[in-house]
């Protein structure tokens, strides 16, 4: 695929070291792939755990939906960050933890020791709020579950790492679809 020259300004160089004429960075439209791991020692297995589960039985995750078939498994259909959008982010989140909280009750933090995870993630267009945007997309094609509060976290924190290194920009340019492993 051709290569593009891109300084959005939640990438790194954005400002070219104070030299406007340097700022950004090359980078190749691809589709990008993000690792997750169910291994015990991993410090995201929570969030794969469940990931995993949507992709091989996503009926059975909540919200209910028995036609339920998220993006973000294969190329086909691949997930693509939001960025310029913080209103459907935030919107995306909101429907999450409200269903986090209709399905597994209002404590379903136990003490705070547990975080809503909703995948599709948040940050991506697909997200709870899609069939709101979109209006081919089917309601509660996604899902929640109360994950290790760290190990939410852990998984956060690999998300964003992954969206730097490889320069995924906001919009449908950039796809990227989760491997657990």
């Amino acid at each position: 695929m051709a290569p593009r020259w891109d300084a959005a300004p939640y990438l790194k160089n954005s400002t070219g070291g104070g030299t406007p004429a340097k700022r950004g960075a090359a980078s190749f439209a691809y589709l990008g792939f993000l690792h997750y791991s169910t291994k015990v020692t991993a410090p995201e297995r929570g969030v794969a755990q469940h990931i995993k589960s949507v992709f091989t039985n996503p009926s059975r995750t909540k919200p209910t939906n028995p036609a339920k078939k998220v993006a973000g498994q294969e190329p086909k259909y691949p997930l693509h960050r939001i960025v310029a959008d913080a209103a459907r982010h935030d919107r995306n989140r909101q429907l999450a933890v409200a269903d986090c909280k209709r399905y597994f009750g209002p404590r379903y933090s136990e003490n705070n020791t547990k975080d809503c995870d909703e995948f599709p993630f948040a940050s991506t267009y697909e997200g709870a709020a899609e069939f709101e945007y979109t209006g081919d997309v089917m309601k509660n094609n996604y899902s929640v579950l109360p994950v290790n509060k760290k190990q939410n976290g852990d998984a956060g924190t690999l998300l964003k790492s992954f969206y730097a290194k490889n320069r995924i920009i906001d919009g449908m340019e950039d796809g990227f679809v989760v491997q657990i492993d």
